[in-house]
């Protein structure tokens, strides 16, 4: 799958001469046909915050359940989702029974000015109080990943042929997501029931996805019509990427959304833990979507408010 899924340098973006920049910006236009994803590397974000991020978010994924339930959230809110409250498979149309993972939800810290938005859209975040470390951690994080975003859609733009702020001028303030993702061994979740994932199969809702992963044998597989489910490639030093939903409609299909899923804890190794970091990049609220035309383009599909589009995919995989 590494020929599908390539590893680029972000280095050579942001210090490349022209030549350089423009041989990245092919290269990451073909992936994005073919998978959806990427291997980011030259992304200058420090491995010792992700663990520490990782670090503290354990130590409140252990605590105990009614302890946890104080920041119990909705899907789409702030705080923690427990088990049986997502099952993301529902929306593509796939029928699985609830996600085997935890989750700490986190979004913009800043309010909007409309107040329908701020009612939709807004709400402080929550930081647990038995882990007075996470908040820091995160923030520091978020701070880098809105800059990394920045960069990406600059990228993606120019490998469009388009103006460099043809995306970003449309994120000036995003709602954005960041989900802190525990997938627990078995004897936390129990044995997974037929067709049961760590997460469902499914795309992305957004524009960009920027994932930190551990690697497991119950880790991330992307779906291809060449290769079918194929674990993702791994590089402890790269972070994963993928396009959504929203990013695939406004290309007109020429990026897919990527498809994927987290397999279950494994039958060799059921006591498997993992902790992913998943910043998913949004518009900010009333962008209206429209799909760019051929030859960029090769679907037109009608044009979406982004925010409507967000709400009702994450309605459609709420089960807990």
């Amino acid at each position: 799958m590494g020929r599908v899924i390539p590893t680029i340098d972000l280095r050579r973006w942001t210090v490349g001469d022209a030549m350089t920049r423009a041989a990245l910006a092919r290269d990451v236009d073909q992936a994005l046909q073919a998978a959806g994803f990427l291997l980011v590397t030259g992304h200058g974000v420090d491995p010792g915050l992700r663990a520490g991020i990782r670090a503290a978010a354990r130590e409140f994924f252990l605590l105990p359940a009614g302890v946890k339930q104080r920041y119990a959230a909705r899907v789409g809110g702030r705080g923690w989702l427990g088990p049986g409250t997502e099952a993301n498979g529902y929306a593509e149309g796939t029928e699985t029974p609830p996600d085997l993972k935890e989750s700490l939800t986190f979004a913009t810290a800043e309010p909007f000015e409309d107040p329908v938005v701020n009612a939709e859209w807004y709400a402080p975040n929550v930081w647990p109080a038995e882990v007075p470390a996470l908040r820091g951690l995160c923030e520091e994080y978020l701070g880098r990943m809105a800059a990394l975003e920045k960069e990406l859609l600059s990228l993606l733009a120019c490998a469009l042929g388009l103006g460099a702020d043809f995306f970003a001028r449309h994120m000036d303030h995003p709602t954005y997501g960041f989900n802190i993702n525990w997938y627990p061994g078995t004897e936390v979740v129990g044995e997974p029931q037929p067709g049961q994932f760590r997460i469902g199969p499914h795309t992305d809702f957004g524009t960009v996805t920027v994932l930190d992963r551990q690697a497991g044998r119950g880790g991330l597989q992307v779906h291809t019509d060449e290769e079918g489910w194929q674990d993702a490639p791994y590089d402890p030093a790269a972070l994963t990427v993928n396009i959504g939903d929203l990013l695939a409609r406004w290309t007109g299909d020429r990026w897919r959304s990527g498809r994927h899923r987290v397999l279950p804890p494994p039958l060799d190794a059921p006591g498997e833990e993992l902790i992913s970091l998943v910043y998913f990049g949004e518009c900010t609220p009333g962008t209206l979507v429209e799909s760019l035309p051929a030859p960029v383009g090769r679907v037109a599909y009608p044009p979406v408010d982004s925010h409507t589009y967000l709400r009702a995919k994450l309605d459609s995989i709420t089960v807990g």
